[in-house]
């Protein structure tokens, strides 16, 4: 097919063309040569994450404040709701940027830049609020708007630069989040004592600005060599059983982090631990998860991407399960719990990209993406305000919040492992050589074309009568994937 007609077909989006981009696209990535200029993209994204998600990871440190104080007079849901609406902001953000990037007078880095100016004006709106309303408005909205406008733009950049390490290199950029928590847990605890609430939101503005327009100039993309689809609205995705899988294990691990993670604070004040002491715990949770994400990105590219990110998950859950409820009782204890819950609670934003290449293929992650982070609006909207919901007064007060979060990351993992169990199923009835079954595992584009040109091959979307058998056995099997 002459190289124009496929332009033709990106356009058009209809269903064969969804099949086919990743065959057109997976062979450039085998000859393509990672590293080089691709680790100061690293870099740039790290940076970008450490002032955008890292900062926001303090809302933990302002969400205590408001609730002690009751600064601008609103209930304890009211406040929660501002932390949750940050994120949904950012995540509905996700057609718009994804708009933005492959429009050719914007691209990656205006749209990056843009999304610099949302977060700045966010933070000084916020350093003015005197009510509810205003926080929502600044520190909700604004704030929000920007944080999506970067994290959109710059999350699937990184694989496009990697191919052997991709999981590695993605998940350096994303540790940028927790070590950037780290920095901003004890700074903004700190300035909000010395300097007062107003003058820490400034001080956050400025910083915010010049390091992300740094790292907005240090992002470069490769759209243009792999041919990404932009698509923000691609529905055609939901037809497909394994990105429903993924849906689901995003949409409840996604529930159980960001409870997790905004509560851990305040939740050690409640049994009795000083606000210098619960903010320490909270800013070792962030270096954790800025320490852990290398950790599971190397190991994703050894191990699997799909094994990693469920066994993480399982793992997480555990801990909320037992050690949180039973043992995260002292300042050691609750420091012990945020090292190692820290470490593997945001498995999902260090692997979602390579997982996504892995269902959908490399070529189609911008729009998967942009679908994803639409269905995840919902979950981060509620989610922190479901969980002071179930906070109750005096001791034990955390029990039903505790028990919530470890379910839902329990019910994650069954989720992904169902997801799994699809993957190991879709290469066995490949039949791929060694080859072919590496690259498969990185990218579904590989599989999808060899499924195409597999002569025995059954169609993948068949209904055979073994099928239901064939994949109960990737439940159990023990294979890299």
């Amino acid at each position: 097919m002459a190289e124009s007609d496929k332009e033709r077909q990106t356009e058009s989006g209809d269903d064969s063309n969804i099949e086919n981009l990743p065959t057109s696209t997976a062979q450039p990535q085998v000859e393509f040569k990672e590293g080089g200029y691709g680790w100061v993209v690293i870099f740039g994204v790290f940076l970008l994450n450490a002032h955008t998600w890292g900062l926001n990871s303090s809302f933990a440190v302002f969400l205590a404040y408001y609730l002690r104080t009751g600064t601008f007079g609103a209930s304890q849901l009211g406040y929660a709701f501002v932390g949750g609406l940050s994120i949904s902001i950012a995540l509905l953000a996700s057609p718009l940027a994804t708009t933005l990037i492959g429009w050719k007078r914007c691209g990656t880095q205006l749209t990056i830049f843009l999304g610099v100016i949302f977060e700045t004006i966010g933070f000084i709106g916020s350093s003015f609020a005197t009510e509810l309303w205003h926080l929502i408005l600044s520190q909700g909205v604004a704030f929000g708007l920007g944080m999506g406008l970067c994290f959109v733009a710059s999350a699937s950049v990184p694989p496009q630069w990697f191919v052997k390490r991709r999981s590695f290199a993605n998940a350096i950029a994303a540790s940028g989040s927790g070590f950037g928590g780290l920095c901003y847990s004890l700074a903004t605890n700190a300035m909000i004592s010395n300097i007062g609430l107003s003058w820490a939101f400034r001080i956050l503005a400025v910083i915010c600005f010049v390091i992300n327009t740094i790292a907005a100039y240090l992002i470069r993309d490769r759209n243009k060599a792999i041919g990404s689809v932009h698509v923000a609205f691609d529905w055609k995705l939901f037809k497909r059983t394994p990105f429903l899988l993924l849906q689901a294990w995003m949409f409840l691990s996604l529930i159980a982090y960001i409870i997790l993670i905004f509560s851990i604070v305040d939740y050690c004040q409640t049994v009795g631990l000083s606000a210098s002491q619960a903010s320490l715990v909270g800013a070792l949770f962030n270096m954790a998860q800025g320490l852990g994400r290398p950790a599971i990105g190397l190991s994703s590219d050894s191990v699997g991407r799909l094994n990693i990110a469920n066994l993480c998950t399982l793992f997480c859950g555990l801990l909320c399960m037992f050690f949180w409820v039973f043992g995260a009782q002292t300042l050691a204890a609750c420091i012990v719990f945020a090292v190692l819950s820290g470490s593997v609670a945001g498995v999902i934003w260090a692997t979602v990209a390579p997982v996504t290449a892995e269902v959908v293929g490399l070529a189609l992650i911008p729009s998967a993406l942009s679908m994803t982070w639409l269905v995840l609006v919902l979950p981060a909207t509620f989610a922190e305000v479901i969980g002071l919901s179930l906070r109750r007064a005096g001791p034990g007060g955390y029990l039903h919040v505790q028990l919530f979060t470890a379910f839902l990351y329990i019910g994650a993992f069954m989720f992904g492992w169902a997801l799994r169990a699809w993957k190991v199923w879709e290469m066995e009835q490949a039949r791929l050589d060694k080859e072919q079954r590496e690259l498969a595992i990185r990218d579904d584009g590989v599989l999808s074309s060899a499924s195409k040109h597999e002569p025995h091959n059954n169609n993948l979307d068949a209904q055979p009568a073994r099928q239901p058998v064939s994949m109960l056995r990737g439940l159990w099997v023990m294979e890299r994937v």
